[in-house]
């Protein structure tokens, strides 16, 4: 009996997921864009007016239709610049949307609100053209004497407010009224919160708003709780007949639940979320769109296809957020990141051609990236060879076997590299018994040190090369194997006349012109820059660049010429 209640409460909780997921698969998803505003909040630089420009023609490509391009003050922001640049391009004002206060002031010894005073957002609104506000309003701040601003004083002004809007900015106007604080609001006075709620969705059809959207700023509170708080408001806005009314979301970052807490609501009756379309914004961010669509897509929802063009999502995130920060996204920030789109295993899903389910990569266009590390199979490395470097004969399973333990070889020694990039694989291919291919040796050789210091000391290298390369009375960028014997290998190789010396010189000889080029030895210069950055000074490098770099691969010269010679 025991084990039966077991497999019966878990075939319960298995239909109970399969309900959510069908939920999510349905959703059509209203996205209210703040990719405009959110990503500035708080950021150590803020946007320029060249910077909103370029991500609103990045947000544009994505499909979005309701923008939210600022939020006003008494002070000339750069967003009030922007919207006039905006109306000269002729731009479609319909669905602009700007933040405005409900109330523009509180006397700080009455505690009593200024109700007789239209806010400046909304003049600045009537000023500059948009139509649609976001209202945004406090149910329990504490600044406020909610004795004398009672609910019936709240949703009179509400009226107020919608009424003014309709006659100064439009008819049509889509109004949304933020109840900014509800998660306070509703813990310690949830009668003032549904009282408002019911009130504003019960007015006749030409008087309420488009819609209520709320904001969970802390991000302190658990997924459930914000699910329960969400179909609640949602119940009260159906019983009042407000069934298409709009219920948007906005989750704040900080315990790593955003992205959770986000579906859920979505789950328990939101109609939609505003927030950017990259995670950049206040405190540690919020939920983006990005992330959002992606999570309904991969569960099979249809609908947002057709919203929007989905497939521009990635691309969109990334470009708002070098925009905004100047930098790259996190390599592991979901759908975005440099590192989301990677396979670490064989038999992930998109590892293989012939997967059936959804594949990010595929979805975007994009191949999947397979990393290099010991826990890929041969035929993974296999496929990373070849999407870098393309077909060679060279690139068989038994070579990336051999790369595997190359790879597990250098962790026993201490050594801690990366394979991942161009120059990373070629040369742990190199080490491994291979021969650098040209479009091997070409990807190292366009690739240029990442700082001064860096090419600074492969400079100082070339000067001394130089001075070698022009005492056979032709300066070719080569040297004879005794030269580059006698300036650069005769720390690390004892016996110039030594048959392991003669063999590890052809190794470098990557064209077997007798002769090694500057472009050959540079190669590795590059690597051991790129692998090594705190390297010291230009003695140091050649040490890297020999003892890590060319002396493994001369190693692996020999052993692969001995095998050829033993059989």
């Amino acid at each position: 009996m025991f084990l039966y209640g077991k497999l019966r409460k878990l075939k319960k909780n298995e239909k109970i997921a399969e309900r959510k997921q069908e939920i999510l698969r349905e959703k059509k998803v209203f996205v209210l864009d703040n990719s405009l505003r959110e990503s500035t909040v708080g950021q150590l630089r803020g946007h320029t007016i060249e910077n909103k420009w370029k991500i609103y023609e990045e947000i544009k490509k994505v499909g979005f239709k309701h923008f939210i391009v600022t939020s006003f003050s008494h002070m000339t922001r750069v967003g009030d610049t922007f919207i006039r640049q905006l109306a000269e391009k002729g731009e479609d004002f319909s669905t602009f949307y700007a933040f405005t206060e409900f109330i523009e002031s509180v006397d700080s010894q009455t505690r009593i609100p200024d109700t007789e005073t239209i806010p400046i957002g909304l003049k600045k609104m009537k000023e500059l053209g948009i139509r649609n506000p976001i209202i945004e309003a406090d149910l329990f701040y504490p600044s406020i004497d909610y004795k004398v601003f009672n609910v019936e004083a709240i949703n009179r002004l509400f009226s107020q407010r919608m009424r003014w809007v309709r006659e100064n900015l439009s008819k049509d106007a889509n109004i949304f009224i933020n109840l900014r604080d509800i998660a306070d609001a509703i813990i310690n006075k949830p009668r003032r919160v549904f009282k408002v709620v019911k009130y504003l969705s019960s007015l006749p059809e030409n008087q309420r708003p488009f819609g209520l959207i709320f904001e969970e700023p802390t991000g302190n509170y658990l997924p459930d709780q914000l699910a329960f708080w969400t179909a609640a408001v949602r119940k009260e806005m159906n019983e009042c007949g407000f069934q298409d009314g709009h219920l948007l979301v906005h989750i704040h970052e900080k315990w790593g639940m955003a992205q959770v807490s986000q579906l859920e609501c979505l789950l328990n009756g939101a109609t939609g979320i505003w927030c950017s379309v990259c995670e950049e914004g206040a405190a540690l961010g919020h939920a983006s769109s990005s992330v959002t669509l992606l999570n309904l897509i991969r569960l099979g929802n249809k609908r947002v296809l057709k919203q929007y063009n989905c497939e521009q999502l990635r691309q969109a995130a990334q470009e708002v957020t070098r925009i905004t920060t100047g930098c790259e996204p996190h390599p592991k920030q979901p759908v975005y990141g440099e590192r989301a789109l990677d396979i670490v295993f064989d038999g992930m899903m998109g590892s293989s051609p012939d997967d059936d389910g959804f594949c990010m990569a595929t979805f975007f266009g994009q191949k999947p990236l397979m990393r290099m590390t010991t826990l890929a199979s041969p035929r993974m490395i296999v496929e990373r060879l070849q999407t870098l470097f393309g077909e060679n004969a060279q690139f068989t399973e038994e070579y990336a076997e051999r790369m595997r333990e190359v790879m597990l070889k250098d962790l026993h020694e201490d050594r801690k590299e990366e394979y991942m990039s161009k120059v990373g694989l070629a040369i742990l291919f190199d080490r491994s018994g291979g021969k650098l291919t040209e479009a091997m040796a070409k990807a190292i050789e366009d690739e240029k040190p990442k700082t001064i210091h860096g090419q600074n000391l492969i400079a100082e290298i070339r000067e001394s090369w130089d001075e070698w390369d022009i005492r056979d009375g032709e300066k070719d960028d080569q040297l004879e194997f005794d030269a580059f014997y006698n300036g650069f290998m005769a720390p690390y190789f004892g016996c110039y006349r030594c048959e392991p010396t003669k063999r590890a010189l052809k190794a470098i000889d990557m064209d077997q012109d007798g002769k090694v080029d500057w472009n050959e030895f540079s190669l590795y210069l590059k690597w051991a820059i790129r692998e090594y950055p705190d390297i010291k000074d230009s003695e140091e490098l050649l040490s890297v660049a020999f003892r890590k770099g060319l002396i493994p691969s001369m190693q692996d010269e020999i052993l692969t010429e001995k095998g050829q010679t033993e059989a």
